[in-house]
């Protein structure tokens, strides 16, 4: 069943307000709906539940609600590090650059960007099948500086790391989004050049920042 537009947001707000906020349900006043359509089509097709003022997603709408959220995030990722946008515009863009990626295309988008975790805003992109079978037949944009070859070439995209200590050891470096990055050697231990330095870090660090390819830069 195909959604129309403010269908699939209502599907993408009912998410991050009960899956990642934890919240037990929305109150229909707070989902800012303008005519019965969009409500109408998510009941029909089973995807909310309504009880009093208060909507769910049901079984069989969380799943469809959170390919909503990974498409809209992986729409700013792909905004952000490969089209340059800037972030005041990002959130509008994605918001209707979303709902044009076909099942399927989102994939090929995520192997396209080394399968990123956070959106441009630092919210998490839910891992969908291409991640858990890490496919690498598709050439990469962006890729973790881990899976970059010897002298490989590029720009931090941006860093992922739960961990203060590593994000604290990468900034003390000047490993900043923008900053310049090659990759000298992977064994023993992953040495990066960034302008005229060099730093020996471990494979968590390596890990940790995702590099924009200079190829891809080249023909962007």
């Amino acid at each position: 069943m195909e959604l129309e537009e403010k269908a699939e947001e209502i599907l993408e707000t009912l998410w991050i307000r009960t899956e990642e906020k934890e919240e037990g349900a929305v109150a229909l006043d707070d989902l800012g709906i303008k005519g019965k359509r969009p409500i109408d089509q998510l009941l029909k097709g089973d995807y909310i539940s309504i009880s009093g003022n208060w909507v769910r997603l049901t079984e069989t709408g969380r799943p469809e609600a959170k390919n909503v959220v990974r498409r809209h995030r992986l729409a700013e990722r792909l905004l952000a590090d490969v089209l340059g946008t800037r972030d005041m515009l990002i959130h509008e863009k994605a918001c209707k650059f979303e709902h044009l990626l076909d099942r399927g295309l989102d994939e090929n988008i995520c192997v396209l960007l080394g399968h990123p975790k956070v959106c441009p805003h630092g919210r998490s992109i839910p891992s969908g099948r291409c991640c858990q079978r890490e496919q690498t037949q598709t050439s990469k944009v962006v890729a973790p500086l881990s899976q970059l070859t010897r002298g490989q070439k590029g720009r931090v995209a941006y860093i992922y790391t739960p961990e203060s200590d590593k994000l604290q050891t990468l900034l003390s470096m000047g490993i900043l989004p923008g900053t310049p990055v090659s990759l000298v050697q992977s064994f023993p231990s992953f040495v990066l050049q960034t302008h005229q330095t060099q730093f020996a870090v471990d494979k968590g660090i390596a890990e940790a920042i995702y590099v924009r390819l200079v190829a891809a830069e080249t023909n962007n």
